[in-house]
């Protein structure tokens, strides 16, 4: 199946053949566009230039998501505490994409409910409601209310029937709202499968290593294949550099001060089971510096985040044992029964690229993020959140438009369903049905509509030329192992480590961080990706120091220490020869 959203698009597969196609492209086109950088701004863009009818290219160094994208907190919100700021555009802002996202990916983002406790009877109790009142309030002005109800008052008696892990003397009521989720490596990745259907070229472990130059403009980067150690020019008519964290790295080829400088924040997140937390909704808990989140997630609940600054490795920003501490010190202070580092299945470190000294020349199009162009052919995007990545993707394109000879149509992506949504609800509808038809238990359709959505088809028909895919994952049987040869044949997975940390959360779910499952996945990618017997235990010894390597820096108290027990770990590329 091609796994397009609209019949008469073109293929969203991103498997090997995609990837050697792509980079045929480079090789050969001069592009309208080319992306560097393929988080979630750089796919929004490639998705917003090829929506335009632009043709596109995207280029990452890593995996896909590899960095900030995939380490986030995972929601889709409003950013309550931005009415604290009084900042009512960037919240009315959010709620509207908030909205927009439960629509158009309605198999990936989904309503989460939220218990804010209070512990002042009268002020307190005020001072949030009205905030959350306000919240409500704007998404419904907006027409933005869409599937999330709205907040409620409890007293603490009513709390406690909802999340009885609560202390009692913690709290004296609470008021509950609601939200959204997301799993944020895989929403990147429909993204760029949706650009792929309406044709831009993508291509992985691809670094921009120089730019291209005609005079002042930029015509085009220089790009070197990291698994294959060549080099290729790509030739584009504008460029966008949409590297989040790595902004000021990639502004450094083009020579000259930037006019856009980014910094760091290390934000972590502890993963543990959801017997650990007794309670059916989330909770969210204020803290000194900001907020805390008790997020559900599956069999699992997510709790973070931190935010520290981080000016060391930023491929693998480690967590300390301190940051650790931190998280379950401060969920602790409500809890009845305290957890502690034996509960913790899965740690993740993530980066968020803050702005910082713009300059008179900088065009900042909200107070999240900044568009700029600083030299002819090349865009510079960076800083924002999550929820509003299409917003800056179309930000970005705008700004590239400008530069292109002829006019350019404007964005449409606000009413693009990205694949796997077109649809959903009728197959969801039809879950039942499925399972009788496929001999799958309906738990395990419901798991791959919301992975999958209507794209469950191709997962449907892999088990059934090959019924042994149809069974789950020894070690990890959240999953099936259908699922691992999609992530190579359809997602563009590369390695194990993309299968087990980002296609699959595999990585931060069990307890063993996936060493359980290593074997049995690279022995049902290796063909997918024609491994030879050397390649894919080098994969499999890679990923055991990978994780090894993890478990050392959660281990160290600080962020040096922690640093440089993390980048014990070696790099898996290049590919190595028979």
């Amino acid at each position: 199946m091609t796994g397009s959203p609209v019949t008469g698009l073109g293929s969203s597969r991103l498997g090997p053949a995609e990837r050697a196609r792509a980079l045929d492209a480079m090789a050969r086109e001069e592009f309208d566009v080319l992306v560097v950088g393929a988080g979630i701004v750089g796919a929004g863009a490639a998705l917003d230039a090829a929506t335009r009818g632009l043709s596109v290219g995207v280029v990452e160094a890593r995996d896909f998501a590899s960095g900030t994208s995939s380490r986030s907190s995972k929601l889709i919100h409003g950013g309550l505490r931005y009415l604290e700021q009084y900042n009512f555009d960037l919240v009315r802002e959010a709620l509207t994409e908030r909205a927009l996202l439960l629509r158009i990916a309605p198999h990936l983002v989904r309503p989460v409910p939220f218990l804010l406790p209070t512990t002042h009877r009268v002020w307190e109790r005020g001072y949030f409601g009205a905030g959350v009142a306000l919240y409500d309030l704007l998404a419904l002005q907006m027409g933005n209310s869409r599937g999330l109800p709205n907040h409620r008052h409890l007293t603490r008696r009513g709390a406690l029937r909802l999340a009885p892990s609560l202390r009692k003397d913690a709290f004296v009521g609470a008021i509950q709202y609601w939200d959204a989720q997301v799993d944020d490596a895989r929403y990147v990745m429909t993204v760029l499968r949706t650009a792929a259907a309406y044709g831009a070229r993508i291509a992985s472990r691809t670094q921009a290593v120089g730019f291209l130059r005609e005079g002042e403009r930029v015509t085009g980067v220089r790009i070197r294949d990291l698994e294959a150690g060549t080099t290729t020019e790509v030739r584009a008519k504008q460029v966008v550099n949409a590297t989040g964290v790595w902004t000021d790295d990639i502004q450094e080829l083009v020579g000259g001060r930037g006019q856009i400088h980014v910094r760091s924040s290390k934000g972590i997140h502890l993963v543990v089971p959801k017997d650990r937390i007794h309670s059916s909704t989330g909770i969210i808990l204020r803290t000194e510096k900001s907020v805390l989140f008790v997020i559900p997630w599956g069999r699992h609940w997510i709790i973070g985040t931190t935010d520290t600054a981080w000016d060391l490795d930023k491929a693998h920003p480690a967590a300390s044992r301190a940051d650790i501490d931190y998280v379950l010190e401060h969920v602790n202070s409500v809890l009845n029964t305290p957890l502690t580092h034996d509960d913790v299945e899965g740690v993740y470190a993530g980066l968020r690229p803050l702005l910082v000294g713009e300059t008179e020349e900088t065009s900042q199009l909200s107070r999240e993020h900044v568009v700029a162009h600083p030299v002819p052919g090349l865009v510079l995007v960076a800083g924002g959140k999550y929820t509003t990545y299409r917003v800056m993707a179309k930000d970005a394109i705008d700004a590239v438009a400008h530069g292109l000879d002829g006019k350019v149509a404007e964005s449409c992506t606000d009413g693009i369903s990205l694949v796997g949504g077109e649809g959903f609800q009728a197959m969801w509808n039809a879950r039942h049905r499925l399972a009788s038809m496929s001999g799958l238990h309906v738990a395990r359709i419901e798991h791959l509509l919301q992975r999958y959505g209507v794209l469950v088809d191709d997962l449907l028909e892999l088990i059934a030329d090959q019924p042994d895919l149809g069974k789950p994952l020894a070690g990890a049987d959240d999953y099936l192992r259908a699922e691992v040869v999609y992530a190579a044949t359809h997602e563009g997975a590369r390695h194990l480590n993309d299968v087990l940390a980002r296609r699959t959360r595999i990585s931060i779910e069990t307890w063993d961080r996936g060493l359980g499952v290593v074997q049995e996945a690279a022995d049902l990618v290796a063909p997918v990706l024609g491994w030879s017997k050397k390649q894919r235990d080098r994969e499999i010894e890679y990923y055991h120091k990978r994780v090894e390597a993890e478990r050392l820096s959660q281990s160290q108290e600080g962020d040096q220490e922690a640093d440089a027990r993390r980048r014990g770990a070696p790099d898996i590329v290049p590919i190595v020869t028979p």
